[in-house]
């Protein structure tokens, strides 16, 4: 397996118009979910993926599961319960720009997430472990969960990845902050966006960020800058690799799940961080063009056309 990872993936309404949500009278189902987002454009660029949870036992936690394996993702690992709900979010767009999403997902079943619900040989055989900020501060078993996949991550040499996706609704700054910057002393890539890197480290120029992380013990680090694109380190060499045109941003939620996808891809098949960072942008530019979380994300052709030729600009036409 190349990459597995975990944690809450819901069912996503979204309004089909550009209208506040309190005129809008129907809805397109969809799915969203951090780590289901990369697993999906993983597997669309051809790796194995193994994807888990904990859902629902109701037609959407179903509906989920069937979804992301369709993807050609392995779910086998998912638990399912009575106990709690899978969880739900709406989508609602009132420009381009101007996109907002309401959760409900407080006592979802994920948020039942045990450290015993691992798969301790599971997780041992993957190439890479990817987490991300949102399964922690969902409840305080979740948050023991991540930790305990780190600790049998780290006893078999399996390297981890890392996304904050800070999501303050979940939890404060207060407890928000030393938790991720424990995880983040344990992990090999590190993927913060520039907002998040300020979060963390007050400091808010992507190269002080960088270092402020790699003291903390983290290795390669990557702070997203937006469209403008994104600064990597390793701690030796660093550099900033430009962000793809995009001509129509039609819905921006996921970008940076699809840029994480697109810079595992690139580090899997051995790239340099430059060539893994190039990709990781373009995944980026794909998903903001097309409505949706995981519509957007382009297949490993579509990709390698994109990247081999570092067009200036990325066009979606499907």
């Amino acid at each position: 397996m190349d990459v597995i990872t975990f944690g809450e993936t819901m069912v996503l309404f979204s309004a089909p118009q550009i209208l506040p949500l309190e005129y809008v009278h129907q809805f397109t189902k969809q799915i969203g979910g951090a780590e289901s987002n990369v697993a999906i454009g993983l597997a669309k660029q051809g790796h194995q993926v193994g994807w888990f949870s904990k859902l629902g036992r109701d037609p959407f936690g179903a509906y989920i599961q069937k979804a992301i394996r369709a993807e050609g993702i392995d779910t086998s690992r998912c638990i399912t319960t009575s106990e709690a709900p899978t969880g739900i979010f709406f989508k609602e767009k009132k420009s381009a720009e101007s996109v907002h999403v309401y959760y409900y997902r407080k006592g979802s079943a994920a948020s039942h997430l045990r450290p015993e619900d691992l798969d301790e040989d599971y997780i041992a055989q993957a190439k890479i472990l990817h987490l991300t900020g949102i399964t922690p501060a969902l409840s305080p078993s979740a948050c023991d969960t991540v930790f305990r996949a780190i600790e049998i991550a780290e006893q078999h040499g399996v390297k981890i990845s890392f996304d904050p996706n800070l999501r303050l609704k979940l939890w404060g700054e207060a407890e928000a902050r030393p938790v991720l910057m424990e995880i983040i002393k344990h992990c090999d890539y590190v993927l913060p966006g520039i907002e998040e890197g300020e979060f963390l480290t007050g400091e808010t120029k992507p190269k002080a960020i960088a270092e402020s992380l790699h003291k903390y013990g983290a290795g390669s680090v990557i702070v997203k800058c937006g469209p403008e694109g994104a600064f990597y380190s390793d701690g030796c060499g660093s550099g900033f690799v430009h962000g793809f045109k995009v001509k129509n941003v039609v819905d921006p939620v996921g970008a940076g799940d699809g840029f994480a996808s697109g810079f595992l891809s690139g580090i899997i098949r051995g790239e340099s961080l430059d060539e893994a960072v190039k990709r990781g942008n373009a995944v980026g530019a794909f998903v903001v063009q097309v409505d949706g979380d995981i519509e957007g994300l382009p297949t490993r052709e579509e990709l390698d056309n994109m990247v081999i030729g570092r067009r200036e600009s990325v066009d979606v036409k499907r």
